[in-house]
């Protein structure tokens, strides 16, 4: 997993945030761990002063906390979160879709078929989300809505935090697969309503997956 996290930023307090959001992303910091400064600094030959940045950084994130004579840990997941961000996607995708739809192109079309069919060929979840996450910004990117796309990412790299935390409980969903070439259709049809109707849909139903994914993995947590 790659975070897209400031991509082109080449800062230490850039490169540390991107190695503590794959880890807390992938499950390898775990929800509720503790992340100590003074391990994250020899890790990495910093003082602490890039380190309490790279923690900013992905504090303003949602992945970690940080509390006063507590340190700083790793944020719960819950199905509050889950809610939440359930909503902001089902909120600002449609906005990013109606935004793109005047300026997507028959590339753009071709990029998100082919999206479709990395997903169907995916022999893993990890595969399986980068195919999907790529057929969403596909039809999303055309909108050259930085912020906007930005928000997304991140909303979508918490979903992934779920997803796996869940994998071992849940399909990695392949009606999504079907919900895909349906909205893709809608697209090519020029239905910028059903399609924004279609998405919200799989958004919710992919919200209610990952709670139901979240139920069964705090069972598994004893």
């Amino acid at each position: 997993m790659n975070p897209k996290y400031d991509e082109d930023d080449n800062t230490l307090p850039a490169r540390i945030a991107r190695a503590l959001i794959e880890r807390i992303v992938t499950g390898v910091l775990r929800p509720g761990e503790r992340v100590g400064q003074d391990a994250i600094a020899a890790e990495f030959g910093a003082s602490h002063v890039p380190v309490r940045e790279a923690f900013r950084r992905v504090e303003a994130r949602g992945l970690l906390i940080s509390e006063p004579r507590k340190g700083v840990r790793v944020s719960a997941l819950d199905d509050a979160s889950i809610v939440e961000i359930t909503a902001m996607r089902a909120a600002l995708e449609p906005l990013a879709l109606r935004s793109a739809w005047p300026s997507i192109a028959p590339a753009d079309l071709v990029h998100a078929q082919s999206a479709i069919n990395e997903g169907a060929k995916a022999k893993d979840m990890q595969a399986w989300e980068a195919a999907n996450r790529e057929f969403h910004f596909a039809l999303y990117r055309p909108s050259g809505m930085r912020r906007l796309l930005a928000s997304i990412d991140v909303l979508h790299e918490a979903r992934t935090r779920c997803m796996y935390a869940t994998a071992p409980f849940i399909a990695w969903d392949p009606g999504s697969q079907r919900e895909h070439r349906e909205m893709l259709a809608a697209v090519r049809k020029g239905d910028v309503e059903r399609a924004c109707m279609l998405l919200e849909r799989h958004i919710a139903e992919a919200g209610q997956t990952l709670i139901q994914g979240l139920t069964r993995w705090r069972a598994s947590q004893g």
